[in-house]
């Protein structure tokens, strides 16, 4: 894997027998004890994932607030400083730029967890919007000087990691002095100590469905903590998970992934995120595009298939509505938890309804499918901590 970027965590793979793969540029393990072991594993107990190949955008100055939410469709202006929110940022036509979670640091100081492959684009377009122009160093300054807003890369300072499952919560809590019950979803402290290591961000967020957290720590402390983590885990069965059922539990979960249910040509009105666009907030970017969308209705919808016949309906494959090609998979797997074979399809809307029958073309043969609600899968409310 020469040549490939590698988080501070790569010299541990091996050790705990992780199966190496190129993701988008990072040498990432897909899987280390097995794909159906782990993702069971989270959904019973608690799993360990390496998600230190996310971005971390650092925007921040006077003027970052009104900079951002010009971005994106969410709402920022009632966001609390220790609070996170999710939102697509569009371009003009409606299009998905990326999906990223915001971070609210300070009054004017926020931090963009973006998708991988669009680490760089997203830099360049903040940068654009902040500027005008690019720099090569990746830190840029507002041109207005009374803004004096800052954007930066700090992917490379920090390691994230991710710990997610039932018994996430209360296993953490016996490594800090932190009260995790008063960590709400979405919201997240700032210098902690877990394990007796300083922690940046410790944030109640995840990509699993189930309850969980993400720990921002510094690389070099990166490798002591997860180490940490699954000492304490050992005894309840807690274990290392890849890539393989990261994708896995989020598909169960109706979770987007950039680059198939969301993109360029795909809006967040299409992937069914209407809820990330505040129309009452005023202008935004792409926000004439999605209203002419909601006005006019939405010409294609994210829908969930259920397979009647024997199948599994891969990203790519077409769906049909008798001889008329209506849309294709966005994503499909088999669904360990639920013990199905499962699709997301983008469709056009008429044929949306739960209970459609529609047909899945897979190697050449139509196969029966059902239009079923999102998510497949959704964990019980309750919370240990």
């Amino acid at each position: 894997m020469e040549g490939l970027q590698k988080t501070p965590l790569f010299p541990l793979y091996e050790r705990y027998g992780g199966k190496v793969v190129d993701f988008h540029g990072w040498s990432l393990p897909v899987q280390f004890s097995g794909i159906l072991k782990e993702h069971q594993a989270v959904r019973t107990r608690a799993g360990l994932f390496d998600v230190s190949h996310m971005g971390r955008l650092e925007v921040r100055g006077p003027g970052a607030l009104s900079l951002l939410n010009h971005l994106v469709t969410n709402q920022l202006e009632g966001l609390a400083v220790n609070q996170s929110c999710y939102t697509p940022l569009c371009s003009p036509d409606g299009g998905t730029v990326d999906d990223t979670l915001v971070y609210r640091m300070g009054e004017e100081h926020f931090l963009l967890v973006v998708n991988a492959a669009n680490r760089e684009k997203d830099l360049a377009w903040i940068q654009t919007h902040a500027t005008g122009g690019h720099s090569a160093r990746g830190v840029t300054k507002h041109a207005d000087p009374t803004a004096g807003v800052s954007v930066a890369d700090r992917t490379n300072e920090w390691a994230l990691l991710a710990f997610q499952g039932p018994l996430a919560a209360p296993l953490l809590q016996s490594l800090t002095d932190a009260d995790l019950s008063k960590v709400a979803p979405f919201a997240f402290l700032q210098h902690v100590r877990v394990a007796d290591i300083p922690v940046a961000m410790l944030s109640r967020t995840g990509y699993t469905g189930e309850d969980g957290f993400e720990l921002m720590v510094r690389h070099e402390d990166a490798a002591r903590l997860w180490e940490r983590l699954l000492e304490a885990g050992e005894p309840h069965g807690v274990i290392p998970c890849g890539l393989g059922a990261r994708d896995t539990l989020r598909f169960e979960a109706g979770l987007p992934l950039y680059g198939q249910e969301l993109s360029p040509e795909i809006s967040p009105l299409e992937a069914g995120l209407g809820f990330a666009v505040k129309w009452e907030k005023g202008e935004f970017i792409g926000r004439e595009a999605l209203l002419r969308q909601k006005e006019e209705g939405v010409p294609r919808r994210l829908v969930g298939l259920e397979m009647l016949d024997k199948g599994i309906p891969r990203t790519g494959y077409p769906v049909f509505a008798g001889d008329r090609q209506i849309g294709r998979i966005t994503s499909g797997t088999y669904a360990p938890t639920l013990k199905k074979n499962l699709g997301m399809a983008l469709i056009r809307w008429e044929y949306a309804q739960m209970g459609q029958h529609l047909e899945v073309e897979v190697r050449g043969k139509r196969l029966r499918a059902q239009a079923v609600k999102k998510p497949f899968y959704r964990r019980q409310a309750d919370r240990s901590l």
